[in-house]
């Protein structure tokens, strides 16, 4: 017999196992929203029933937010956190979990932004308190000391039944387009706005309201210094105009936005000279060949209609296959493809040579990473909205924030120094980590949870639990 077969010889399969428990790294999950402050806060401003049965409200949505990680796509996927009974006790229903959603309207909405806020300054004190520090960004060899970075950026959510809100979108699917913020820092999901499938791409009240709430989230210590980037659908006055009101004696806050070209743009590229052009920079610092950035600001006659703090900085790279077919005249004539980012970045003070147009070319191209933020949101429990009502979608967004929340601070706090794990995609982190088996056992009057010795994360599963459980509890 070869080696490898003969298996399942005398192997019996049955059902009847006990003191089992699966996807075991919902412990720690759970246990990170419980010592953050999470699950309590969010039952301090939720109304409470009465009554045997009756669940808290914020419980609730903390038991979803774990079950979305876990791969939840459904209401009725809250069952999989029946594999964890003997360590959480009974679980949520699902009509519980529809009633819940169904029942967040503006005024509890608003009251969960502020518990979250809460629970996030404490989280972020934690993070400060790390012997690493708080996260601080590194863009291009720089480092961003103090600097909180939010990135705007909308996304598509495919509908494939008839739903509340769902319409036809800009690139011909049928579905919702919301917006959202999220910190570059720490990959938090600050805000989200569910919006119809018909939403432009450059509503300007869509984005000042999405980034005012994302900023309400930030702890105050931290609004000082905050930078935002988005997309050319942010290239508007009235925001741009918006985010320049925001600068304070206190506060300084920059931008750098994409910017769509024109036939003005162009004329403005043309007479730069060849010597006007430098190097781009990678995100580890060094200079590229393949890539070159130069200012456009004193030649481009669409920023008399700006105000005069507005930069133009304009990239140009040697165009690929799937971009052939939509270069304009210029391109095809110069045999270069053209980006222009627009900022109010004058100098960063403390970041020696953030002035210079390759540094800031660099800062904006890093916006690029949320696109990865966006993806690891649909991977937990955005690619699909499961309910016909419009408000149960709209829970259920808030749900999957709540779920990013979750995932981000147990990285942060307990899984910030293991390579594997810190930043791993969201399929990995399950597989590693959370859909673990364990077995639960009584002894000397405590219950003890045992994963896998041999599995090649214990030791990360343990730790994590450890510094966990060794959190200081929010007041």
């Amino acid at each position: 017999m070869s080696k490898g077969s003969g298996w399942d010889q005398r192997l019996v399969v049955g059902a009847g196992g006990k003191g089992l428990v699966g996807h075991a790294g919902a412990v720690l999950l759970r246990k990170c929203a419980d010592r953050t402050g999470l699950t309590s806060g969010l039952n301090k401003v939720l109304p409470r029933g009465k009554g045997p049965g009756w669940w808290d409200r914020g419980t609730v949505l903390v038991s979803l937010a774990v079950a979305i990680v876990l791969g939840a796509t459904s209401m009725s996927d809250i069952a999989v956190l029946a594999h964890q009974g003997l360590v959480f006790g009974d679980r949520p229903s699902e009509p519980t979990v529809r009633r819940a959603l169904a029942g967040l309207d503006e005024t509890a909405l608003k009251r969960i932004g502020k518990a979250r806020a809460k629970v996030r300054a404490h989280v972020w004190a934690l993070l400060a308190r790390r012997p690493q520090g708080f996260p601080w960004l590194t863009v291009a060899g720089k480092l961003l000391s103090g600097w909180v970075v939010i990135d705007l950026d909308a996304t598509l959510i495919t509908a494939h039944s008839p739903k509340q809100g769902a319409a036809a979108t800009f690139k011909k699917g049928f579905g919702f387009h919301p917006l959202g913020a999220w910190c570059a820092n720490t990959a938090e999901c600050l805000a989200m706005l569910l919006r119809p499938g018909s939403a432009g791409s450059n509503t300007v009240a869509d984005h000042i309201r999405v980034l005012g709430e994302a900023i309400a989230q930030l702890p105050v210590a931290y609004r000082r210094k905050i930078l935002i980037r988005v997309d050319g659908a942010g290239a508007t006055h009235d925001l741009l105009e918006h985010i320049e009101a925001m600068n304070r004696l206190w506060r300084s806050v920059k931008f750098t936005v994409g910017w769509t070209i024109t036939d003005a743009d162009e004329i403005a590229i043309e007479q730069l000279p060849a010597e006007a052009w430098t190097d781009g920079l990678a995100q580890d610092g060094t200079a590229v060949d393949t890539a070159h950035v130069a200012e456009l600001t004193g030649l481009n006659q669409r920023l008399e209609n700006w105000n005069g703090r507005l930069r133009l900085l304009v990239r140009r790279t040697k165009p690929s296959a799937r971009h052939a077919k939509n270069l304009t005249a210029l391109e095809k004539r110069t045999g270069w493809r053209y980006a222009i980012v627009a900022t109010n970045i004058s100098r960063i003070a403390g970041v020696p040579g953030s002035h210079q147009p390759q540094w800031i070319d660099a800062l904006h191209r890093s916006h690029a990473g949320v696109e990865d933020k966006v993806r690891t949101n649909k991977a937990m429990g955005l690619r699909n909205l499961p309910s016909k009502a419009w408000t149960v979608n709209r829970g259920w967004v808030l749900a999957a924030n709540i779920a990013a929340d979750i995932t981000s601070w147990t990285r942060l706090l307990g899984l910030h120094d293991q390579d594997d794990l810190a930043h791993a995609e969201p399929a990995t982190l399950r597989y590693r980590l959370l859909h673990l088996p364990a077995k639960l056992a009584a002894h000397a009057r405590r219950r003890v949870l045992s994963i896998p010795e041999t599995w090649p994360w214990a030791d990360a599963f343990t730790l994590c639990w450890q510094r966990l459980t060794l959190l200081p509890l929010t007041t």
